[in-house]
């Protein structure tokens, strides 16, 4: 669990969750044209007035989890429907991203791996 290949896993996911996060609060990657499913979707949450906000506070909370190595098992369990999202987003609403959504799809299912003896009592 403590390899040098999973500790740059969960660092490499840890900031790219904290930076996209924080991104959703105060917005410094620009956002280039979506198509319009995809641009009616975003602001659709946006409207609700919390759900960007719980998402992206969720994303820097396991970020941040994820980085101080505190919880990964845990971390990793509130990440999977977020990074499942994220690539249906990718995948149905805008495309270009798609290649994004896959890297951390493979992060989280490779850290899930590494932490199986973490999760084996909730199949037994």
């Amino acid at each position: 669990m403590n390899s040098t290949f999973t500790t740059i896993l969960r660092v490499l996911l840890g900031v790219s969750l904290l930076v996209f996060g924080v991104n959703k609060f105060m917005p410094f990657i620009p956002i280039f044209d979506m198509p319009p499913a995809a641009a009616n979707f975003m602001e659709s949450l946006n409207s609700t007035g919390y759900v960007l906000y719980v998402v992206a506070s969720l994303e820097i909370i396991i970020g941040l989890l994820l980085l101080l190595k505190k919880w990964v098992p845990f971390a990793l369990v509130l990440l999977a429907p977020i990074v499942i999202n994220i690539l249906l987003f990718h995948v149905f609403l805008n495309v270009s991203g798609v290649f994004v959504a896959i890297f951390m799809i493979a992060i989280t299912a490779t850290l899930i791996y590494k932490y199986w003896k973490s999760y084996r009592s909730l199949f037994q």
